[in-house]
């Protein structure tokens, strides 16, 4: 499995194992969740992503409870985490209203919360989740700092920002903001022409994708881009979902896909999109059907 290097102490596989749905598993057993990881990490897969929100605020918890008691397991991943999200559910039943909260007392707060549910010592990389309105970039800037310092946190990075968000915040800190998880698929093409890809691959920071698959649909689609994906499928003796990560590879902004699933026959086929080639002509007939015309 090749590696992306995030700075000069960090370092992901070049896919990565997400852990959204952990918790909509029928089996969230400390077990199970453990072959997920085992499974994961037998294909050289040793990043893993998670956030505060997701199962309603469980999903670190059960991540946890496979790595309570087990520092050999631990110590064979990277985990990411992402916090800023408040919305009326476990912890935060009370909120009237979702929101973010980019606050220090949040930050760090929330910081607690995961090293806690996620019984560990350190996150190896925090990221800010959405965009905040009301962000205070000194504010959020100098907690981010501080944490990198405290080491409870080896790296920081944002999600979902467009580059003058990244910028905001970047201006207020000493530690350099590592990468961004923003969407992207053959679903979701507009980074490639909207500004996204281009700042981050000039600036020669890592991106991680989001919903490569475009949230499953791109596995139940039909049409054009169904087709081709398909056609390249069966010449290259993998399914589709290797191919439409592939197309992700094959750009040279080194872009991480984030995999989720809670199938462990489907983690085992995740690294299948590795063995994908790509040449330029083929990236262009999946990218002139996901626009859905020829390029001008």
């Amino acid at each position: 499995m090749n590696r992306v290097d995030l700075n000069n102490d960090l370092s992901f596989s070049r896919l990565i194992y997400g852990m959204w749905r952990v918790g909509d598993d029928t089996d969230t057993s400390p077990e199970h969740v453990t072959r997920k990881i085992q499974t994961a990490l037998d294909q050289g897969i040793t990043t893993f992503d998670q956030a505060d929100i997701y199962g309603g605020y469980t999903a670190e918890a059960i991540l946890g409870n496979a790595l309570r008691g087990n520092a050999a397991l631990r110590n064979q991943m990277e985990i990411v985490t992402k916090c800023d999200i408040v919305a009326p559910a476990g912890r935060y039943a009370d909120a009237t209203v979702k929101y973010y909260d980019t606050s220090r007392a949040h930050i760090e707060a929330s910081v607690e919360h995961s090293l806690r549910d996620m019984a560990i010592d350190h996150i190896d990389l925090l990221l800010i989740h959405r965009p905040d309105p009301l962000m205070d970039h000194h504010e959020t800037g100098a907690a981010l700092d501080d944490l990198v310092a405290s080491g409870k946190v080896r790296a920081v990075g944002v999600s979902n920002f467009r580059p003058w968000d990244w910028k905001l915040l970047q201006s207020a800190m000493k530690n350099k903001l590592v990468t961004n998880q923003i969407e992207i698929s053959l679903s979701e093409i507009s980074p490639f022409t909207n500004g996204d890809l281009a700042f981050h691959q000039q600036q020669g920071d890592a991106l991680m994708a989001w919903s490569p698959l475009g949230g499953g649909g791109l596995m139940t689609a039909s049409g054009i881009l169904a087709d081709r994906l398909d056609a390249i499928a069966a010449d290259q003796g993998v399914d589709r979902a290797a191919v439409a990560v592939a197309f992700l590879l094959r750009h040279p902004a080194k872009i991480l896909p984030v995999m989720g699933t809670n199938n462990i026959e489907r983690i085992a086929r995740i690294s299948d999109a590795l063995k994908v080639s790509l040449d330029r002509p083929t990236w262009f007939k999946l990218y002139e059907a996901a626009l859905g015309q020829e390029v001008a």
